[in-house]
């Protein structure tokens, strides 16, 4: 439907799209490599806190309980050197013969026993941690999801229409799904490690300041080697990406017109293809997975220096007594604890920065502009009669670019209203203005007399009925889809719906019956069974005003016989909008709108249009070539409109 609105939607970006971050090489890679940056970070992260304020106490929480696991785990080292001190004194006054010397052993099992206790206490705390960081993510993503959604109930149709309904979806789903991640694995691995640095540093100074500054010299040659190597990987790893958006498009783009390749024996092309995009992908990952795997060998590589510059500081430390040997194995411990988190820190702040991206692309949504709300003082309609006029109505998808102009029609109660014209004219527009899914830029639309922008919008879409070219069914039950056309429906209201519809034969051959389970594509019925639920729906809806779209298109002509009569049945007694493309199915309309460019340029019977020569009667004559002009066309296939 809406061909006139395709030139406002975005272009699809194929599996993944061109976005960085996205498909298999995401911006969470392992090596802390550069990810998708957010355009505003700082104010993106505020309001991404902003979410996680009702939960600060349970933040606090995790907090306090990062520390104590940290605190318990940081000071074993530190217990484990005065085991080995005590250990290597015992041996020292042994091996000298000093009476009654020897090894205290019950020191040493105390100080074990106690390591233990030290080692339960942190896992214990790290696991409450971990599990009130779990309520804390889920809670939040919960209340973030329940916005995204509350907004998107409440977006106008042109944000859908502007958009592919893949960019919808990533960031309902995939955006979000990075944000709760995020939340429940990175933000605890942040913290722990910050809370370790800190008090690493401390142990690391209680034990000796000169060791511990001559540990912290190695910390600007890691940052400036990463810093380095990533400069050189990021446009192999951007190449990357952009290779990669072109191959899934390509792979998209074959694998759905994949009959029409075949039928073309184009084959080979999509091959050839396939493989230039191949090449240039694996070229750019073997580029940027090479160069960026240079960056663990050299951190360890700076570590170990790390270690022999305190381990032969240490040893001079020791031989003059300045230092105990146990302390010196301590020292060591602290300073892998050390630089293990500095890592991680590293990486967790790449991941921060694409989880930021995602939050700024979820916050776009939610500050979307919504429908312009109903008025309090806005009406319901308990019994329409089906009226409608247009007056001087305008539109334009732009305010500058106007489609319609000064549109005028009065339509009354019960009668069938055609409406015709090339691809763009603005028929769907026409339809869409009237339910509202579109804000009129000027005039006004009245049914029964009332303005429908003084009409609550609930109460006016309820008024219509609609069956529209593509049918639309949802995983679910037969009985519930024909149900959906109206909310409490009972079985017996259903089936009497799709008995004036005449589907209840073929719904009733069916296995399960009213209870056969349609899948997402509804493809375990035909086409035609798709549009006679459709109509058996709108039946149960029982609309003053029917809308349908051209219902019979895309079926066969045994189908569209029993398509025919529920039509007649269901436009009985009802305003009936028409949008035509075949227009031998159009002839006994009570008035035809001829449309083109967002103008009705003539308006009349099937018979007065044609006696005009105008532009209905060229466009009626072009779809029967060979058929002299005034006289009556080969009949065609297609439900006549007949009025009752």
């Amino acid at each position: 439907m809406s061909e006139e609105r395709d030139a406002f939607k975005k272009p699809d970006r194929g599996l993944s799209g061109n976005r960085p971050g996205s498909g298999f090489f995401s911006g969470r890679n392992p090596l802390g490599m550069p990810g998708e940056k957010p355009k505003n970070f700082n104010r993106t992260l505020k309001r991404l806190i902003d979410y996680l304020k009702p939960q600060r106490f349970r933040l606090l929480a995790v907090l306090a309980a990062a520390i104590l696991g940290s605190f318990f785990n940081i000071v074993s080292p530190k217990l484990l050197g005065r085991a080995t001190t005590k250990l290597f004194e015992g041996l020292v006054l042994k091996l000298r013969g000093i009476p009654g010397a020897g090894i205290d052993f019950a020191a040493i099992f105390r100080i074990v026993l106690l390591l233990v206790a030290l080692y339960l206490l942190s896992a214990l705390f790290l696991y409450l941690q971990q599990f009130i960081m779990a309520g804390v993510a889920q809670r939040t993503v919960f209340d973030l999801r329940n916005a995204v959604q509350d907004r998107l109930s409440r977006l106008p149709l042109q944000f859908f229409d502007s958009r592919t309904h893949g960019e919808i979806l990533s960031r309902v789903t995939n955006d979000i799904d990075t944000i709760s991640t995020t939340l429940q694995q990175s933000l605890t691995q942040l913290i722990t490690a910050l809370v370790t640095v800190a008090g690493v540093v401390i142990m690391m100074l209680t034990i000796n300041v000169w060791l511990t500054l001559l540990t912290l010299i190695t910390l600007p040659l890691i940052i400036l080697a990463t810093k380095a190597i990533a400069s050189r990987s990021q446009k192999h790893f951007s190449g990357q990406q952009a290779a990669l958006g072109r191959l899934n498009g390509h792979v998209e783009e074959m694998y759905t017109g994949h009959p029409i390749v075949k039928a073309f024996g184009r084959e080979s092309e999509s091959i050839a293809a396939f493989n230039a995009v191949n090449e240039q992908l694996y070229q750019s990952a073997w580029r940027a997975q090479y160069i960026s795997s240079m960056i663990m060998p050299l951190m360890t590589f700076i570590n170990n220096l790390g270690y022999v510059l305190i381990s032969v500081v240490g040893g001079i430390l020791v031989t003059g007594r300045a230092l105990a040997i146990g302390d010196i194995q301590a020292f060591v411990q602290y300073s892998r604890q050390f630089t293990q988190p500095i890592n991680q820190t590293a990486n967790i702040a790449n991941i921060l920065q694409s989880t930021v991206a995602a939050a700024e692309r979820v916050f776009e949504l939610l500050d979307e502009a919504e429908e312009i709300p109903d008025a309090e003082s806005a009406k319901v309609l308990d019994l329409p009669q089906g009226a409608v006029r247009f007056e001087g109505v305008r539109f334009g998808y732009k305010p500058e670019v106007p489609l319609i102009e000064n549109m005028n029609i009065d339509v009354q109660p019960g009668q069938t209203i055609a409406i015709v014209g090339p691809t763009g004219a603005g028929k769907t527009t026409l339809v869409n203005l009237l339910m509202r899914f579109y804000e009129i830029g000027g005039g006004r639309i009245t049914v029964d007399g009332v303005d429908i922008r003084e009409i609550r919008r609930s109460s006016l879409r309820r008024i219509f009925g609609m069956v529209l070219q593509d049918t639309w069914l949802f995983h679910g039950t037969i009985q519930e889809n024909i149900a959906y056309g109206k909310e409490g429906a009972s079985p017996a209201e259903v089936v009497r719906a799709a008995k004036a519809a005449h589907a209840d034969h073929f719904i009733r051959a069916l296995p399960d019956g009213y209870q056969t389970l349609l899948n997402e594509e509804a493809s375990n019925i035909s086409q035609g069974e798709k549009q006679l639920l459709t109509i058996a729906r709108a039946f149960l809806a029982d609309p003053a005003i029917l809308i349908l779209d051209e219902a019979t298109s895309s079926v066969d002509t045994r189908t569209e016989v029993h398509i025919q009569k529920a039509m007649r049945e269901l436009m009985k007694d009802r305003t009936s909008f028409v949008i035509a493309h075949r227009l031998s199915t159009i002839r006994d309309a009570d008035l035809i709108l001829v449309m083109n460019q967002g103008k009705i340029i003539e308006m009349g019977t099937h018979q007065a249009l044609l006696a005009k020569h105008g532009f209905y009667a060229d466009l009626y004559h072009s779809q029967f070539s060979g058929t002299p002009p005034g006289a009556a066309p080969p009949p065609e296939d297609g439900y006549v409109l007949k009025p009752v």
